[in-house]
Protein backbone atom coordinates (compact mmCIF):
# COMPACT_ATOMS: atom_id res chain seq x y z
CA UNK A 1 0.00 0.00 0.00
CA UNK A 2 1.18 3.49 -0.77
CA UNK A 3 2.64 5.77 1.87
CA UNK A 4 -0.09 8.35 2.43
CA UNK A 5 2.50 10.99 3.31
CA UNK A 6 2.92 11.54 -0.43
CA UNK A 7 -0.73 12.38 -0.90
CA UNK A 8 -0.77 15.82 0.70
CA UNK A 9 1.69 18.44 -0.49
CA UNK A 10 3.36 20.44 2.27
CA UNK A 11 2.01 23.59 0.66
CA UNK A 12 -1.62 22.43 0.71
CA UNK A 13 -3.61 25.22 2.40
CA UNK A 14 -6.26 22.87 3.80
CA UNK A 15 -6.02 19.25 4.86
CA UNK A 16 -9.06 17.47 3.43
CA UNK A 17 -7.78 13.98 4.11
CA UNK A 18 -10.20 11.41 5.46
CA UNK A 19 -9.53 9.34 8.56
CA UNK A 20 -8.85 5.62 8.20
CA UNK A 21 -12.41 4.89 9.32
CA UNK A 22 -13.77 7.39 6.80
CA UNK A 23 -11.66 5.90 4.03
CA UNK A 24 -12.96 2.42 4.77
CA UNK A 25 -16.55 3.68 4.91
CA UNK A 26 -16.13 5.62 1.65
CA UNK A 27 -14.67 2.58 -0.08
CA UNK A 28 -17.60 0.43 1.02
CA UNK A 29 -20.13 3.15 0.16
CA UNK A 30 -18.81 3.64 -3.38
CA UNK A 31 -18.57 -0.06 -4.19
CA UNK A 32 -22.11 -0.64 -2.91
CA UNK A 33 -23.25 2.28 -5.06
CA UNK A 34 -21.68 0.82 -8.21
CA UNK A 35 -23.18 -2.58 -7.55
CA UNK A 36 -26.59 -1.00 -6.97
CA UNK A 37 -26.52 1.08 -10.17
CA UNK A 38 -25.63 -1.97 -12.26
CA UNK A 39 -28.30 -4.09 -10.58
CA UNK A 40 -31.00 -1.42 -10.89
CA UNK A 41 -30.22 -1.06 -14.60
CA UNK A 42 -30.50 -4.80 -15.17
CA UNK A 43 -27.01 -4.62 -16.65
CA UNK A 44 -24.38 -7.32 -16.89
CA UNK A 45 -21.50 -5.10 -15.83
CA UNK A 46 -19.72 -1.83 -16.52
CA UNK A 47 -17.50 -0.15 -19.10
CA UNK A 48 -15.06 2.65 -18.38
CA UNK A 49 -12.37 4.51 -20.21
CA UNK A 50 -8.85 4.06 -18.86
CA UNK A 51 -6.51 7.02 -19.33
CA UNK A 52 -3.63 6.06 -17.05
CA UNK A 53 -4.61 8.87 -14.67
CA UNK A 54 -5.54 8.59 -11.04
CA UNK A 55 -9.28 9.14 -11.45
CA UNK A 56 -9.92 6.34 -13.93
CA UNK A 57 -7.46 4.09 -12.10
CA UNK A 58 -9.25 4.50 -8.76
CA UNK A 59 -12.65 4.04 -10.42
CA UNK A 60 -11.44 0.83 -12.06
CA UNK A 61 -10.16 -0.53 -8.73
CA UNK A 62 -13.45 0.21 -7.00
CA UNK A 63 -15.48 -1.19 -9.90
CA UNK A 64 -13.60 -4.49 -9.76
CA UNK A 65 -14.12 -4.60 -6.02
CA UNK A 66 -17.85 -4.04 -6.53
CA UNK A 67 -18.48 -6.24 -9.55
CA UNK A 68 -15.57 -8.63 -9.99
CA UNK A 69 -13.08 -8.75 -12.85
CA UNK A 70 -15.36 -10.43 -15.39
CA UNK A 71 -17.99 -7.68 -15.18
CA UNK A 72 -15.65 -4.74 -15.82
CA UNK A 73 -14.49 -3.86 -19.36
CA UNK A 74 -11.82 -1.23 -19.88
CA UNK A 75 -11.27 0.86 -22.99
CA UNK A 76 -7.92 2.48 -23.73
CA UNK A 77 -8.50 5.08 -26.45
CA UNK A 78 -5.29 6.81 -27.53
CA UNK A 79 -4.84 9.54 -30.10
CA UNK A 80 -1.81 11.36 -31.42
CA UNK A 81 -1.85 13.82 -28.48
CA UNK A 82 -1.63 11.11 -25.81
CA UNK A 83 1.75 10.20 -24.36
CA UNK A 84 2.94 6.64 -24.71
CA UNK A 85 3.61 6.52 -20.96
CA UNK A 86 0.00 7.35 -20.10
CA UNK A 87 -1.39 4.74 -22.48
CA UNK A 88 1.07 2.21 -21.11
CA UNK A 89 -0.10 3.05 -17.58
CA UNK A 90 -3.72 2.56 -18.66
CA UNK A 91 -2.98 -0.91 -20.00
CA UNK A 92 -0.94 -1.70 -16.91
CA UNK A 93 -3.91 -0.88 -14.68
CA UNK A 94 -6.14 -3.22 -16.69
CA UNK A 95 -3.58 -6.02 -16.61
CA UNK A 96 -2.90 -5.61 -12.89
CA UNK A 97 -6.63 -5.76 -12.15
CA UNK A 98 -7.14 -8.71 -14.48
CA UNK A 99 -9.97 -7.11 -16.46
CA UNK A 100 -10.67 -7.44 -20.17
CA UNK A 101 -9.68 -4.32 -22.09
CA UNK A 102 -9.44 -3.11 -25.65
CA UNK A 103 -7.18 -0.52 -27.21
CA UNK A 104 -9.00 1.61 -29.79
CA UNK A 105 -7.02 4.20 -31.71
CA UNK A 106 -9.36 7.17 -32.09
CA UNK A 107 -7.02 8.93 -34.52
CA UNK A 108 -8.82 7.86 -37.72
CA UNK A 109 -12.20 8.78 -36.23
CA UNK A 110 -10.91 12.21 -35.21
CA UNK A 111 -9.36 12.73 -38.65
CA UNK A 112 -12.75 12.05 -40.23
CA UNK A 113 -14.27 14.82 -38.12
CA UNK A 114 -11.56 17.26 -39.16
CA UNK A 115 -12.03 16.35 -42.82
CA UNK A 116 -15.77 16.92 -42.45
CA UNK A 117 -15.30 20.36 -40.87
CA UNK A 118 -16.74 23.08 -43.14
CA UNK A 119 -13.53 25.10 -43.35
CA UNK A 120 -10.95 23.57 -45.65
CA UNK A 121 -7.90 24.67 -43.65
CA UNK A 122 -9.11 23.12 -40.35
CA UNK A 123 -6.29 20.58 -40.37
CA UNK A 124 -3.72 23.34 -40.66
CA UNK A 125 -5.21 25.29 -37.71
CA UNK A 126 -5.81 22.33 -35.44
CA UNK A 127 -3.09 23.38 -32.97
CA UNK A 128 -4.27 26.98 -32.54
CA UNK A 129 -7.17 28.29 -30.48
CA UNK A 130 -10.11 28.24 -30.66
CA UNK A 131 -9.85 25.19 -32.92
CA UNK A 132 -7.42 23.46 -30.56
CA UNK A 133 -9.93 23.47 -27.71
CA UNK A 134 -12.76 22.44 -30.01
CA UNK A 135 -10.65 19.59 -31.36
CA UNK A 136 -9.76 18.46 -27.84
CA UNK A 137 -13.44 18.29 -27.00
CA UNK A 138 -14.09 16.22 -30.12
CA UNK A 139 -11.53 13.67 -28.96
CA UNK A 140 -13.23 13.45 -25.57
CA UNK A 141 -16.68 13.07 -27.14
CA UNK A 142 -15.44 10.31 -29.46
CA UNK A 143 -14.38 8.37 -26.39
CA UNK A 144 -17.81 8.90 -24.85
CA UNK A 145 -19.51 7.52 -27.96
CA UNK A 146 -17.23 4.47 -27.96
CA UNK A 147 -17.91 3.85 -24.28
CA UNK A 148 -21.62 3.70 -25.00
CA UNK A 149 -21.15 1.68 -28.20
CA UNK A 150 -19.45 -1.07 -26.20
CA UNK A 151 -21.75 -0.69 -23.19
CA UNK A 152 -24.91 -0.98 -25.29
CA UNK A 153 -23.53 -3.96 -27.20
CA UNK A 154 -22.65 -5.79 -23.97
CA UNK A 155 -25.59 -4.69 -21.79
CA UNK A 156 -23.35 -2.72 -19.46
CA UNK A 157 -23.46 0.73 -17.90
CA UNK A 158 -20.82 3.42 -18.43
CA UNK A 159 -18.88 4.49 -15.36
CA UNK A 160 -17.74 8.09 -15.15
CA UNK A 161 -14.35 8.90 -13.67
CA UNK A 162 -14.88 12.55 -12.73
CA UNK A 163 -14.26 13.92 -9.24
CA UNK A 164 -15.90 16.74 -7.28
CA UNK A 165 -13.15 19.28 -8.02
CA UNK A 166 -13.68 18.85 -11.75
CA UNK A 167 -17.47 18.86 -11.49
CA UNK A 168 -17.61 22.14 -9.55
CA UNK A 169 -15.21 23.93 -11.88
CA UNK A 170 -16.64 22.52 -15.10
CA UNK A 171 -13.36 20.86 -15.92
CA UNK A 172 -14.93 18.28 -18.20
CA UNK A 173 -16.32 18.16 -21.71
CA UNK A 174 -20.06 18.54 -22.01
CA UNK A 175 -21.49 15.34 -23.51
CA UNK A 176 -17.99 13.89 -23.42
CA UNK A 177 -16.33 12.51 -20.31
CA UNK A 178 -19.51 13.27 -18.35
CA UNK A 179 -21.72 11.40 -20.81
CA UNK A 180 -21.98 8.56 -18.29
CA UNK A 181 -24.48 6.62 -16.20
CA UNK A 182 -22.95 7.43 -12.82
CA UNK A 183 -19.90 9.00 -11.17
CA UNK A 184 -18.59 6.68 -8.43
CA UNK A 185 -15.95 9.16 -7.17
CA UNK A 186 -17.96 12.26 -8.03
CA UNK A 187 -18.20 13.48 -4.41
CA UNK A 188 -14.47 13.30 -3.68
CA UNK A 189 -12.13 16.27 -3.99
CA UNK A 190 -8.92 15.56 -5.91
CA UNK A 191 -6.91 15.42 -2.70
CA UNK A 192 -9.27 12.73 -1.39
CA UNK A 193 -9.11 10.83 -4.67
CA UNK A 194 -5.35 10.54 -4.31
CA UNK A 195 -5.72 9.48 -0.70
CA UNK A 196 -8.37 6.83 -1.39
CA UNK A 197 -6.32 5.54 -4.30
CA UNK A 198 -3.37 5.02 -1.96
CA UNK A 199 -5.71 3.35 0.53
CA UNK A 200 -6.93 0.76 -1.98
CA UNK A 201 -3.40 -0.04 -3.13
CA UNK A 202 -2.84 1.97 -6.32
CA UNK A 203 0.85 2.26 -7.17
CA UNK A 204 2.62 5.37 -5.86
CA UNK A 205 3.67 6.61 -9.30
CA UNK A 206 0.04 6.72 -10.40
CA UNK A 207 -1.13 8.35 -7.16
CA UNK A 208 1.33 11.23 -7.51
CA UNK A 209 1.18 11.55 -11.30
CA UNK A 210 0.67 15.04 -12.79
CA UNK A 211 -2.99 15.25 -13.83
CA UNK A 212 -3.67 15.84 -17.53
CA UNK A 213 -6.78 15.42 -19.64
CA UNK A 214 -4.39 15.26 -22.64
CA UNK A 215 -6.76 17.20 -24.86
CA UNK A 216 -3.68 18.46 -26.70
CA UNK A 217 0.07 17.92 -26.52
CA UNK A 218 1.63 19.21 -23.31
CA UNK A 219 -1.69 20.07 -21.65
CA UNK A 220 -1.94 19.78 -17.85
CA UNK A 221 -5.03 20.30 -15.71
CA UNK A 222 -3.45 22.71 -13.24
CA UNK A 223 -1.85 24.91 -15.90
CA UNK A 224 -5.14 25.21 -17.74
CA UNK A 225 -7.13 26.02 -14.59
CA UNK A 226 -4.53 28.48 -13.39
CA UNK A 227 -3.94 27.01 -9.92
CA UNK A 228 -2.99 23.75 -8.24
CA UNK A 229 -5.51 21.14 -7.15
CA UNK A 230 -4.70 21.52 -3.45
CA UNK A 231 -5.44 25.24 -3.57
CA UNK A 232 -8.50 24.63 -5.75
CA UNK A 233 -9.86 22.01 -3.36
CA UNK A 234 -9.38 24.26 -0.35
CA UNK A 235 -11.23 27.21 -1.91
CA UNK A 236 -14.03 24.94 -3.11
CA UNK A 237 -14.41 23.32 0.30
CA UNK A 238 -14.44 26.52 2.35
CA UNK A 239 -16.00 29.08 -0.02
CA UNK A 240 -17.99 27.44 -2.82
CA UNK A 241 -19.20 24.42 -0.85
CA UNK A 242 -18.59 25.99 2.53
CA UNK A 243 -19.79 28.99 4.53
CA UNK A 244 -16.77 31.31 4.43
CA UNK A 245 -16.85 34.66 2.66
CA UNK A 246 -14.20 35.64 0.15
CA UNK A 247 -12.25 37.69 2.69
CA UNK A 248 -12.47 34.97 5.34
CA UNK A 249 -11.30 32.38 2.82
CA UNK A 250 -8.29 34.52 1.91
CA UNK A 251 -7.36 34.86 5.59
CA UNK A 252 -8.02 31.24 6.50
CA UNK A 253 -6.10 29.71 3.60
CA UNK A 254 -3.47 32.40 3.00
CA UNK A 255 -4.44 32.55 -0.67
CA UNK A 256 -4.91 35.62 -2.84
CA UNK A 257 -8.25 37.26 -3.63
CA UNK A 258 -7.49 36.63 -7.30
CA UNK A 259 -7.26 32.88 -6.65
CA UNK A 260 -10.65 32.88 -4.96
CA UNK A 261 -12.10 34.92 -7.83
CA UNK A 262 -10.66 32.44 -10.32
CA UNK A 263 -12.34 29.48 -8.62
CA UNK A 264 -15.66 31.30 -8.29
CA UNK A 265 -15.48 32.28 -11.96
CA UNK A 266 -14.84 28.67 -12.99
CA UNK A 267 -17.78 27.55 -10.86
CA UNK A 268 -20.23 30.16 -12.13
CA UNK A 269 -19.31 29.92 -15.80
CA UNK A 270 -19.71 26.13 -15.77
CA UNK A 271 -23.17 26.07 -14.14
CA UNK A 272 -24.75 25.03 -17.46
CA UNK A 273 -22.62 21.87 -17.46
CA UNK A 274 -24.15 20.71 -14.19
CA UNK A 275 -27.76 21.18 -15.27
CA UNK A 276 -30.15 19.70 -17.78
CA UNK A 277 -30.46 21.73 -21.00
CA UNK A 278 -32.90 24.55 -20.22
CA UNK A 279 -36.29 25.09 -21.79
CA UNK A 280 -38.52 28.18 -21.53
CA UNK A 281 -41.06 28.20 -18.74
CA UNK A 282 -44.38 26.70 -19.87
CA UNK A 283 -46.99 29.19 -20.96
CA UNK A 284 -49.87 26.82 -20.27
CA UNK A 285 -50.28 24.14 -17.63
Amino acid sequence: MSDESVILEESAPLDLRLSEAELAATREHVTAFVESVVEDAGADGAVLGLSGGIDSTLTAHLAVEALGTERVHGLVMPSDVNTADNMSDAERVARDLGIDYDVIDIGPIFDAFVEAFPEEDAGERIDTDPLRTAAGNVRVRIRGVLNYFVANAENRIVLGTGNRSEALTGYFTKYGDQAVDCNPIGNLYKQQVRQLAAHVGVDDDLVTKTPSAEMWIGQTDEAEMGLGYDTLDAILALHVDGPLSKSATVRQLDVTPEQVDRVVDLYERSAHKRAMPPAPDPLYR
